[in-house]
């Protein structure tokens, strides 16, 4: 039913990005100015995705609205979407110390209005690779079951920054690959070249390095809309007076998948993921621009 639907992009760009310590959602990195975000889209435009939906807080709209509509005009369009701290159920009182907005999940369910074809979920300030989107697009021509979604995995060693301890969500996958679980792992860094993280008691735990990991890149059908609406009022019933609660992605699908309620196919990419999660790790970024821009993977201006 959805296999002629041409899939939107649903970016989740309302982060605040204290880590960074700036607006990292379109913080010039390419050579013509471009943030990492612009590559995004124009890797799935090529990719066949006719619609972009940007997620995020309301004030940032006449930022994005002036870094991105001039650029994407008449190439794909665009929407945007609020993600509020009042965008809760009915009868729901948020504690006056919330600030922050309250997570992937929420940010998903906030585009609902926006969305009524498959649509590929991502980070405003993650690169994925243009293999990544094309592995997406793929999956939404070939697949029968809008129950069957998909995500795109990396390998945890690729992952990781030189400048501070990441978070991942760590995938286990059945014999078709499936995915069975995802456990979130924070503080992950490096000792003597090798990956690990600290666990809550103080203690260095051992990773290999070839873990398939999440970074946020997801293939939905419009269906999972009411999979996260239901987590998410069961979510905000337990959270309102959490000043630091998170609606992470993987709790719906997690219940969907214990439930019976859907899957998530795990897709392979040999694109190299990259990332700005510290102020620091923009120099990285630059040069891995520059570097896919010299063998001819994109253009030194990619709108012109």
């Amino acid at each position: 039913m959805y296999k002629n639907i041409k899939p939107t992009l649903l970016v989740l760009a309302a982060g605040i990005g204290s880590r960074y310590g700036g607006l990292k959602q379109i913080d010039k990195i390419g050579p013509s100015g471009e943030a990492i975000l612009d590559y995004s889209v124009f890797d799935a435009i090529r990719a066949g995705f006719g619609k972009v939906v940007f997620v995020i807080r309301r004030e940032l709209e006449e930022d994005f609205r002036t870094f991105f509509d001039h650029k994407l005009k008449g190439k794909i369009n665009v929407e945007y979407a609020f993600q509020e701290l009042d965008n809760v159920p009915d009868g729901i009182t948020i504690s006056a110390d919330r600030k922050k907005p309250w997570g992937t999940g929420h940010a998903i369910l906030v585009a609902g209005d926006f969305i009524r074809e498959p649509f590929a979920a991502i980070n405003a300030d993650d690169f994925y690779g243009a293999g990544a989107y094309q592995a997406v697009a793929e999956y939404f021509k070939n697949n029968d079951n809008p129950s069957h979604h998909c995500m795109v995995g990396y390998r945890l060693d690729t992952t990781l920054s030189a400048h501070g301890t990441v978070s991942r969500g760590v995938c286990t996958t059945d014999r078709e690959g499936f995915l069975e679980s995802i456990r979130e792992v924070t503080n992950i860094g490096q000792k003597n070249g090798l990956p690990g993280y600290e666990d809550a008691a103080g203690q260095w735990q051992r990773l290999i390095g070839d873990e398939i990991v999440s970074m946020n890149i997801w293939g939905f059908y419009p269906e999972m809309f009411e999979v996260f609406r239901e987590g998410f009022t069961d979510f905000i019933q337990r959270a309102k007076d959490d000043p630091k609660a998170e609606y992470f992605i993987a709790l719906p699908l997690m219940d969907a998948i214990r439930q019976d309620k859907g899957k998530i196919k795990v897709l392979k990419t040999d694109d190299q993921w990259f990332g700005v999660t510290y102020k620091e790790d923009k120099i990285t970024a630059i040069q891995s621009i520059r570097e896919l821009i010299s063998v001819g993977k994109y253009p030194d201006n990619l709108w012109k």
